[in-house]
């Protein structure tokens, strides 16, 4: 086992090397992402495979009565904080860079090779520290991960509003229809998804009031959702609001399927295939949302922006930010060059977002022993919870304007 974590180490290293002269010559927000993909993978495999590992190392190893989940759960737990430490230390020694003369900014877009080690390290050494230092990270990685779970619901709001203007903006008659035809298809959805979840998860003969009340709860946000929207005061459009109510459907159904498996209300087969299925799901969102984190920066409508960014105010493609990141051949260094994106931000969000994975795929660090991943009580209510938030931040963006006429929202 110890030669093939050594040459798994030794392949990642030499894949990393390779790659990090790639990565200083195109968007450094690309190669960010990459590493926080890999720490996803190398967490999801020492869940797997890592427990006979960690029962070796002593200081890890205090008790006999640990179960595997307790060292599946630290090995999640240790590689999280390595990563957390790593974004963490960049957005702090990035504060306040505003201009890319700053030499600060070639720390965020250079030495790659030596920020690759960097992370190893931090990584391996978390391996090292007492189970009390990782009890107190898991502890304060809860809120991290709802801190990540309210910037994804904001960067979703912000995603269909852009998809939304940028079709209106075309003002054609088949992107108006193609409006209409997504959202009706959305909508279908929305309330087809609540109907199939209550044969799954009401079974006759139970008393299943809790999951009937979410699922009543879910249509009537998404009708909510649609008449707020569409009401002539606040002149908004079907689109975001179909969108919305797909995606509460969606964080319901994962609450519903994060039930316990002895729970007699919880109607699925309760397999390795359907956990791992929505692991995978949630592992695409939470990397999706990074990504789209990162490549939107540089626009007005998102947080990540400086108000001394010259894009405030426009949108901006993708080849244009990455020319501004890398610097215009044949301008003076002395000639300010303001930053399109907060750096600082971030890597606060990628931060926050290995916070989250490591909730995910930890259970949300609840004592509910269970060999199935991100199953328990604790997982239902942070999904509902979040999918109240959503419906709540959504339904305030649309009321916000009506209610403070004098302020800019947009």
């Amino acid at each position: 086992m110890s030669c093939l974590v050594g040459c798994c180490a030794s392949l990642t290293c030499g894949l990393c090397t390779s790659a990090a002269s790639t990565i200083t010559k195109k968007s450094a927000r690309l190669g960010y992402c990459g590493l926080f993909g890999l720490s996803l993978i190398v967490s999801w495999v020492l869940r797997e495979v890592g427990t006979p590992l960690l029962k070796q190392i002593p200081w890890i190893n205090t008790s006999d009565t640990l179960s595997d989940e307790w060292f599946q759960m630290e090995a999640v737990l240790r590689v999280s904080l390595g990563n957390c430490l790593f974004f963490t230390i960049l957005a702090l020694l990035l504060i306040g860079v505003k201009d890319q003369n700053d030499t600060r900014d070639a720390w965020h877009h250079g030495g790659w090779i030596f920020k690759i080690v960097i992370w190893a390290l931090l990584i391996i050494l978390m391996f090292f520290l007492p189970n009390p230092v990782i009890s107190v990270y898991g502890w304060i990685s809860k809120f991290g991960a709802g801190f990540f779970l309210l910037v994804q619901v904001i960067i979703l709001l912000d995603a269909t509003h852009s998809w939304n203007d940028a079709w209106v903006a075309r003002d054609e008659q088949k992107w108006f229809v193609a409006l209409l035809v997504v959202s009706i298809t959305c909508y279908i959805a929305a309330f087809a998804i609540p109907g199939v979840l209550f044969i799954w998860f009401n079974p006759t003969g139970y008393d299943c009031g809790l999951n009937i009340f979410f699922l009543v709860m879910t249509m009537i946000l998404s009708l909510s959702f649609g008449i707020i929207a569409l009401h002539p005061a606040v002149n908004g459009s079907l689109l975001p609001a179909s969108v919305i109510s797909v995606y509460c459907a969606y964080v319901c159904y994962t609450a519903l399927s994060a039930e316990p498996r002895d729970y007699a209300c919880n109607g699925l087969n309760k397999s390795k295939a359907v956990t791992t299925s929505t692991l995978i799901l949630g592992m695409l969102t939470t990397v999706l949302s990074v990504l789209y984190s990162a490549l939107r920066a540089g626009s007005s409508t998102t947080f990540l922006s400086p108000p001394s960014s010259p894009r405030a105010g426009e949108r901006a493609s993708l080849l244009e930010s990455d020319e501004l990141e890398e610097g215009k051949k044949g301008k003076k260094d002395s000639e300010p060059r303001p930053v399109t994106y907060s750096y600082m931000f971030f890597h606060l969000i990628f931060a926050s977002a290995s916070m989250y994975s490591a909730m995910l795929l930890s259970g949300w660090s609840s004592s509910e022993s269970s060999d199935l991943i991100d199953v328990g009580w604790t997982s239902v209510w942070v999904r509902i919870g979040t999918e109240w938030v959503t419906a709540g931040l959504y339904i305030w963006s649309l009321l916000a304007p009506l209610m403070f006429p004098d302020r800019e929202f947009y």
